[in-house]
């Protein structure tokens, strides 16, 4: 009788378990379409990294565009801005000049009662350094006096309170200073008040001295080309 090796048959079962798991009906022919599956996927790589690039450069051009209507709000802006800025330092300005004129022309009759004054010899003692002083501060605030005797005649800028007419003057001329005027820069806060003398009507206009002498000194001139009077 043989001895039955024990295990014999256990390890064969073990042996036959170790091998690589095929599916049943696999076969060569299967490595053919995997083959050309991962080929075509090396293929299809390219492709894909031109898709993405693509959108790349579309995401940067929309980007652009957003930084360029971006850029022009914010310059639209400073333009508003600067323009805001000079209209409130030109408003500023012209509130200023409208308040220290509204203040000067408060103080017109005082500087009229100091140039009356003035003319009348009354301005003595400590009421003249007081009507000094006004005059002085009166004009760093930019207060200018106008209006003379023998200007002409401007409606802008006299009152005509007073006509005559007068045979010495050759237009509308300001021929007394009843009040004078005062502006500040370019305004004119109170116009001159004046007495005006016109040409008399139908009056010939008078010919310069000159003229006439030059008219009087051309006929012996004449008379010495002609070779003086004929003798009898």
């Amino acid at each position: 009788m043989t001895e039955e090796t024990p295990g014999f048959d256990e390890q064969q079962p073990q042996a036959q378990s170790r091998q690589p798991d095929v599916p049943s009906g696999a076969t060569s022919d299967d490595a053919e379409p995997q083959a050309a599956a991962s080929s075509e996927e090396k293929e299809a790589a390219p492709a894909g990294d031109a898709g993405q690039l693509a959108g790349l450069t579309a995401q940067l051009d929309q980007v652009r565009t957003a930084l360029g209507e971006r850029t022009a709000d914010l310059q639209r802006l400073q333009a508003e801005f600067q323009n805001y800025r000079r209209r409130v330092e030109r408003d500023r300005i012209a509130v200023k000049e409208i308040a220290i004129a509204n203040l000067l022309t408060e103080l017109l009759p005082v500087l009229d009662d100091v140039g009356r004054a003035r003319e009348h010899g009354e301005l003595v003692g400590g009421f003249k350094s007081v009507g000094e002083s006004m005059e002085t501060v009166a004009a760093k605030l930019g207060l200018q006096q106008f209006g003379k005797e023998g200007e002409p005649f401007d409606p802008t800028i006299h009152e005509a309170l007073m006509h005559s007419y007068a045979p010495d003057v050759t237009e509308t001329t300001c021929v007394a200073i009843l009040q004078p005027g005062y502006r500040i820069g370019e305004r004119t806060i109170r116009p001159a008040r004046v007495a005006v003398a016109e040409p008399q009507p139908g009056a010939q206009t008078v010919k310069p001295a000159e003229e006439s002498g030059t008219a009087e000194a051309a006929e012996p001139a004449e008379d010495k080309e002609s070779g003086g009077p004929e003798e009898g």
